[in-house]
C-alpha cells in the first residue's frame, strides 16, 4: 500500500513538473533497506539518488529501478521507509560501517552470560579437587558442597520467574549476574574462613543463578518473533553448553598460572565486564530500544504474541496454572530432562571408572565433546523448528516433533549404552544422547512461552524448581541404587523407561495453542 501510495503520488505530480521540464533534478530515493526476516545479518543501506532523470513518467521509471532489484537481490518488499529484503550476510551502511539487527547483539550477549553462568559452576566442580586437599574434606563432605549450590537454585526459579513477569529480563538477570559474580568473588575466601561460610556463599551463588533461564526465555520472547525463537534459544543454550568447555578448559590453566584464587577472580570479573555492556546496550523491550530500525520492529511486532504485563502487586494464579494438563506436560518434561541430563552430568565419569577402568586424564576430551556437539545440535534443533513453523505447520505439531526427538533419542542410546563393549562406543552412545536431549529447547522450553506468555516467567520458575529436585534426587539415588544392584544397566533402563514415557505423555497433553 505504501508502495502504491508512493507512486500515486508521483504519477500525479508528473504533469505539473512537466510544464517546466521533462527531467526532475535533485530527487531523491532514501532509506533503501534489504533486510531478512529469518534469523540473521540485514542490509541497512540508505543511498541517495543525485540528479535523477524522470522523462516519460517518474512512477514507470521507479517501478524500473524497482523491477532491477528484484532481478539482482531476489524479492523486494516496498514499504514507507523503503525497500527492504531478507538475506544471510550482512551488509554497510551508509557510512560504510559494517550492520548487525539489535536482536542479533541481543541473543549474542545472551549466549555469552549463559557461557558465563555455567563456566561459574563449573569453576568449583575442578577447584573443589585442591580445596579439598588443602582443608582435609572428606568424600561425603564434597557431596555437601557440590549439592549446596542446588539449595538456592531450587527456590530462586520460581521467584526470579515471577519477577521477570513482572520487572522484565534485562534488570533481572543484571541482578543475578551482579549477584552470582559477588559470590564467585568471595567463595575462595569464604572457603578458607568457615565450611559455613562456603556452604551460605555456594547457596548464595545458586539463589542469584536460578534467575538466568527465565530471564532468557523472557527476553527472548520479547525481542524475537516466533518464527526466530527457537533459533535464538538454541544459540543462548549452546553458549550454556559450551560453559562447560570454558570451565573446564580454563580453570586449570588459570590455577597453574595464577593461584586457586585466580579462576574466581577472572569468571567475576568477566561478569562485571558483560553486566556494563548489558546495561548500557539492551532494552526490555524492542520499543525502547533507540538503536534499532523501523523495518526491524515492525518484524518482530508482526511475529509475537502482546501479552499485557501483571499489575502492581499482582500474583501469578497458580491455582490456575496447575489446573490444565499442558502445564504439567511442561512440567514432567522439566523434570525428566534434568533427570537424564545430571545423571550424565554428574555420574558418567565414574561410570567409565567402574565398567571399563578408564583413565579419564587420558580421555580429556570425554569432557569436552558432549558439550560441544549438544551445543550444536541445539542451533539445529532451532533452526529446524523455526523452519517447520516458517512451512506452515503448526506449533503444537512442532513442539511434540522436537520433544519426542528430545526423548526418545537419548532412551534409546541409554538402552544401546547398556550393551557398549568399549569405552569409545559407550562414548558415542553418551555423545548421541546429550546431543539428542538438546532438541528439549524447541520443544518444552519454548512452550512455556506458548501456553502462557503472561505467566512464562512464573511457569518457567515452577518447572525449573520441580526439575532441579529431579536432579537431586537423581544424582543421589544413582549412587544408593548402583549400590543396591551392583550396577549401572539397571538404573540407565529406569532412566530410558522415563523417557518414553514422558514422551507418550508430552504427545498426549502437550500443545502450541494458548491456555492462559
Amino acid at each position: 500500500m505504501a508502495a502504491a501510495a508512493g507512486n500515486a503520488a508521483v504519477t500525479s505530480k508528473a504533469p505539473a513538473f512537466g510544464a517546466r521540464s521533462s527531467k526532475i533534478s535533485d530527487a531523491h530515493l532514501n532509506s533503501v533497506r534489504f533486510r531478512k526476516p529469518l534469523f540473521g545479518f540485514r542490509y541497512n543501506i540508505e543511498r541517495k539518488w543525485g540528479n535523477l532523470s524522470l522523462q516519460g513518467g517518474g512512477a514507470r521509471n521507479i517501478e524500473a529501478i524497482v523491477e532491477r532489484g528484484k532481478k539482482s537481490r531476489g524479492l523486494v518488499k516496498c514499504t514507507a521507509e523503503g525497500i527492504e529484503r531478507g538475506i544471510l550476510t550482512g551488509g554497510r551502511g551508509q557510512e560504510g560501517t559494517f550492520v548487525m539487527p539489535e536482536r542479533l547483539k541481543v541473543v549474542a550477549l545472551m549466549a555469552c552470560v549463559m557461557c558465563l553462568c555455567n563456566a561459574d559452576r563449573v569453576v568449583m566442580s575442578v577447584a573443589i579437587v585442591p580445596l579439598a586437599a588443602k582443608h582435609g574434606w572428606s568424600s561425603s563432605f564434597l557431596g555437601i558442597v557440590q549439592s549446596s549450590f542446588l539449595w538456592g537454585y531450587i527456590f530462586s526459579s520460581v521467584i526470579g520467574g515471577a519477577l521477570v513477569d513482572k520487572y522484565g529480563g534485562k534488570r533481572v538477570i543484571a541482578w543475578g549476574v551482579a549477584l552470582w559474580s559477588l559470590a564467585t568473588l568471595l567463595t575462595p575466601w569464604a572457603a578458607n574462613h568457615s565450611t559455613i561460610a562456603l556452604l551460605a556463599v555456594r547457596a548464595f551463588f545458586g539463589l542469584a543463578e536460578g534467575v538466568a533461564l527465565p530471564s532468557m526465555n523472557i527476553l527472548l520472547s520479547k525481542w524475537f518473533p516466533c518464527n526466530e525463537r527457537a533459533t535464538a534459544v538454541g544459540l543462548s543454550m549452546g553458549g550454556f553448553h559450551l560453559g562447560n568447555v570454558v570451565g573446564l578448559v580454563l580453570t586449570p590453566i588459570v590455577m597453574s598460572s595464577v593461584g586457586l584464587s585466580g579462576p574466581f577472580i577472572l569468571f567475576a570479573a568477566l561478569g562485571l565486564l558483560w553486566l556494563t555492556t548489558w546495561t548500557l546496550r539492551v532494552t526490555n523491550d524492542p520499543q525502547e530500544s533507540r538503536s534499532i530500525s523501523k523495518s526491524e520492529l515492525r518484524l518482530i511486532q508482526a511475529g509475537k504474541s502482546n501479552s499485557p504485563p501483571l499489575k502492581k502487586g499482582e500474583l501469578p494464579p497458580l491455582r490456575l496454572l496447575l489446573s490444565k494438563m499442558p502445564t504439567w506436560a511442561i512440567i514432567f518434561a522439566n523434570v525428566t530432562n534434568n533427570w537424564g541430563y545430571f545423571v550424565l552430568l554428574s555420574w558418567m565419569p565414574v561410570y567409565f571408572k567402574t565398567v571399563f577402568n578408564v583413565n579419564l586424564r587420558q580421555a580429556a576430551w570425554f569432557s569436552a565433546v558432549p558439550w560441544g556437539t549438544m551445543a550444536f545440535s541445539g542451533y539445529v534443533a532451532g533452526a529446524a523448528s523455526d523452519y517447520l513453523i516458517k512451512e506452515g505447520y503448526s506449533l503444537t505439531f512442532v513442539r511434540k516433533v522436537m520433544q519426542s526427538i528430545g526423548f526418545i533419542g537419548p532412551g534409546i542410546a541409554l538402552l544401546c549404552l547398556n550393551y557398549a563393549k568399549t569405552p569409545v562406543v559407550a562414548s558415542v552412545f553418551i555423545t548421541v544422547a546429550l546431543s539428542l536431549s538438546s532438541f528439549s529447547q524447541a520443544g518444552f522450553l519454548l512452550n512455556m512461552q506458548d501456553i502462557a506468555p503472561q505467566y512464562a516467567g512464573f511457569l518457567h520458575g515452577i518447572s525449573n524448581s520441580a526439575g532441579t529436585l529431579a536432579a537431586i534426587i537423581s544424582t543421589i539415588g544413582t549412587g544408593y541404587f548402583v549400590q543396591w544392584l551392583g550396577s549401572f544397566q539397571a538404573f540407565l533402563t529406569v532412566t530410558a523407561g522415563l523417557y518414553f514415557v514422558t514422551a507418550i505423555f508430552w504427545n498426549i497433553f502437550a500443545t502450541g495453542e494458548r491456555v492462559f
